[in-house]
C-alpha cells in the first residue's frame, strides 16, 4: 500500500489533537500495544512509557504484553486481540513477514494494525511510525567512515541482542550499502537479551579479538549500553575501539557524555508508542491514517545531554 511519509512535531500534535476529540466521543475503547522487546531491556521501559501516557491522557484501555522474541507467543498475542474485538493493535516486527497472516487476519476483522519501532513490509500495515532502520545502519557506516574510524579493508564488530531479528537485519542492509564498496568486513555476534551474559559475551569477545577490532556498531540498545562496562572489564580506554549505535538508554547517553561511544541514535521510544496508538485512535473514527511516522536523531557529545535529561525525566 502506498502512504505518505508525514515527519516532525506537527505530527504529535495533529494527533494529540485528535486524540481529545475523539476521547469526547466514546471513552469506551481498547487497545493493544505488542512489542517483540524483552521487559529487562531498557529501552522498552521507555516505549512502554509512551503507552501508558497515552492511556492515562486519553483515558483508554491499552492492553500491553513484552514477547522476548518469541515468533508463536507475538502471533497468538495479536491473535488474542483480535478475537476480543480490539479497536486497534500497534506490534512491532519480531522476524521479517513473520506477521503477515496475523495483520491480513486484523484487518480482515476491521481492525486497523500499525507497525511500530522496527519497519516490516511484508505485511499490510496501515501504518508505520519508528526509525528507517536502513537509513539508521548506513549513518552509523557512514559516520565511523566520515570520521575516519573505518578504511578500506577494516574489520567491524556488530553485537546484537537477537540474530536474525528484524532491527539488526534492516540496520546490517544499510551498513553493507557503505561497507561493501570499501570491503570492509564485519562480524554479527550474539549478545542475547540477559544484561549479564551481554556484558559477559562482549567482554569475551572484544578480549579475544580486539587487535583486529577497528570499530564497532551496537545493533540493539543493550549492548550498546553495556559498552563502558564492558571496556572497563577488558582494560580498553574510551575512545581507544570507536562506537557507533542505538542510543535509547540512559547507559548510552552517559557513554557518550565521557567517550565511550562516539555517537548514538535517539529513536523518541515515548513519542514512538503515543504516536503509534494515535494513529489507531484516528482509525478507529473513520480518519485513514494514510502516512507513515519516521523518527530519530543521531546525537554525539555536545547534545547529549538533552536526551539524558529527557529519559531522566527532566
Amino acid at each position: 500500500m502506498q502512504r505518505r511519509t508525514f515527519m516532525g512535531a506537527a505530527a504529535s500534535l495533529a494527533l494529540c489533537a485528535g486524540a481529545g476529540t475523539a476521547m469526547a466521543q466514546d471513552a469506551d475503547k481498547t487497545f493493544y500495544w505488542i512489542s517483540h522487546g524483552s521487559p529487562a531491556d531498557p529501552v522498552w521501559t521507555y516505549f512502554l512509557e509512551g503507552a501508558e501516557q497515552w492511556a492515562e491522557a486519553t483515558g483508554y484501555t491499552v492492553n500491553t504484553s513484552f514477547h522476548s522474541g518469541d515468533v508463536p507467543s507475538h502471533q497468538e498475542a495479536m491473535r488474542a486481540a483480535i478475537a476480543a474485538g480490539a479497536d486497534g493493535i500497534c506490534s512491532t516486527s519480531p522476524d521479517p513477514g513473520s506477521l503477515v497472516e496475523v495483520v491480513a487476519e486484523a484487518r480482515e476483522a476491521g481492525i486497523p494494525a500499525v507497525n511500530f519501532n522496527t519497519s516490516d513490509d511484508a505485511p499490510d500495515w496501515n501504518a508505520y511510525v519508528g526509525g528507517d532502520l536502513v537509513a539508521f545502519g548506513k549513518a552509523w557506516a557512514q559516520y565511523l567512515v566520515d570520521h575516519g574510524h573505518v578504511k578500506e579493508g577494516d574489520f567491524v564488530w556488530m553485537p546484537v541482542e537477537v540474530p536474525g531479528a528484524s532491527y539488526g537485519v534492516e540496520e546490517e542492509r544499510g551498513i553493507a550499502t557503505v561497507f561493501e564498496p570499501m570491503n570492509v568486513t564485519w562480524e554479527v555476534t550474539d549478545a542475547t537479551l540477559d544484561q549479564a551474559q551481554v556484558i559477559q559475551r562482549m567482554t569475551d569477545y572484544v578480549i579475544a579479538n580486539g587487535d583486529r577490532i577497528s570499530a564497532m556498531i551496537g545493533l540493539g540498545d543493550l549492548v550498546t549500553g553495556s559498552v563502558a562496562r564492558v571496556w572497563d572489564q577488558a582494560g580498553i580506554e574510551p575512545g581507544e575501539i570507536p562506537v557507533v549505535g542505538w542510543g535509547n538508554s540512559l547507559d548510552t547517553t552517559q557513554e557518550v557524555m565521557d567517550g565511550y561511544v562516539e555517537a548514538a541514535m535517539w529513536q523518541d521510544p515515548q513519542a514512538t508508542s503515543f504516536m503509534c496508538l494515535s494513529t489507531l485512535l484516528m482509525e478507529a473514527n473513520n480518519i485513514p491514517i494514510g502516512f507513515d511516522i519516521i523518527t530519530g536523531a543521531l546525537y554525539e557529545a555536545d547534545t547529549a545531554p538533552l536526551y539524558h535529561g529527557i529519559m531522566g525525566g527532566n
